[in-house]
């Protein structure tokens, strides 16, 4: 624990960063365009280990292997609810080596280890870069993601 002295204060807005800003609430709201339905064929349920959020997740791809239909069921806080929605609105079209590599980009960004990966939207997650409690449920969309992926290669 930091001694008195230099622990920072509550109301000093140098050390405030506003978790659930707007956008963020408004995507988790999001998901309503993403239902998980019986044709998704590519399936996976994946709890957060940190956090406790589940997801399921269900995909199906094209012929040329390139994602074409998400759906999903999340339990999470409005931060994995809002990755979930981000990772939905840019998936469609996208292959599973561009899955892959945002995961571990993501993974690396979180960890301090890289710069934050390109995808639609995904600044709008920064403000939960400081909070570690939070970054399970970040990444859990991608995980889940990443999961179906490999449970649909491993059918093939």
């Amino acid at each position: 624990m930091l001694p008195l002295a230099r622990r920072p204060k509550v109301d000093d807005p140098r050390h405030h960063v506003t978790l659930y800003t707007p956008p963020i609430l408004a995507l988790a709201t999001a998901l309503a365009d993403f239902p998980l339905t019986d044709r998704l064929d590519h399936r996976t349920t994946t709890r957060s280990r940190t956090c406790g959020s589940v997801i399921t997740l269900g995909l199906t791809q094209d012929a040329a292997g390139l994602i074409e239909a998400v759906g999903m069921q999340v339990s999470a806080c409005a931060i994995g609810q809002a990755s979930a929605a981000i990772m939905a609105q840019g998936l469609i079209g996208r292959s599973d080596d561009d899955v892959r590599a945002f995961h571990q980009g993501l993974k690396d960004w979180l960890a301090g280890e890289g710069d934050m990966p390109e995808w639609p939207q995904i600044s709008l997650l920064a403000p939960a870069l400081p909070h570690k409690g939070r970054h399970g449920a970040l990444l859990l969309p991608w995980t889940a993601a990443v999961e179906a992926l490999c449970r649909a290669e491993a059918r093939r």
